[in-house]
């Protein structure tokens, strides 16, 4: 898992224009959250070649990025 001290972002929305903007270089994606928002995402890094890796749950991967709510995708900047 990412730590405290990386560059990331937090979010779909924000982990959507990094990934865009070529800025990412591992995407972490909650198992728990909902298909229809993360497909595109998934999909965007598999055709990038980003690497994506998973968490069991969204709070987990909130939690494991320094912030007490859930997050559905965090990206890991380069």
């Amino acid at each position: 898992m990412a730590t405290v001290n990386e560059k990331k972002t937090i979010g779909l929305k924000q982990s959507l224009k990094a990934i865009l903007r070529d800025q990412a270089m591992i995407v972490y994606i909650a198992k728990d959250a909902n298909t229809a928002l993360t497909a595109p995402v998934v999909e965007l890094c598999k055709n990038k070649g980003i690497e994506v890796r998973y968490a069991d749950t969204s709070k987990q991967l909130g939690l494991l990025n320094g912030i007490s709510v859930c997050a559905t995708v965090v990206c890991i900047l380069k």
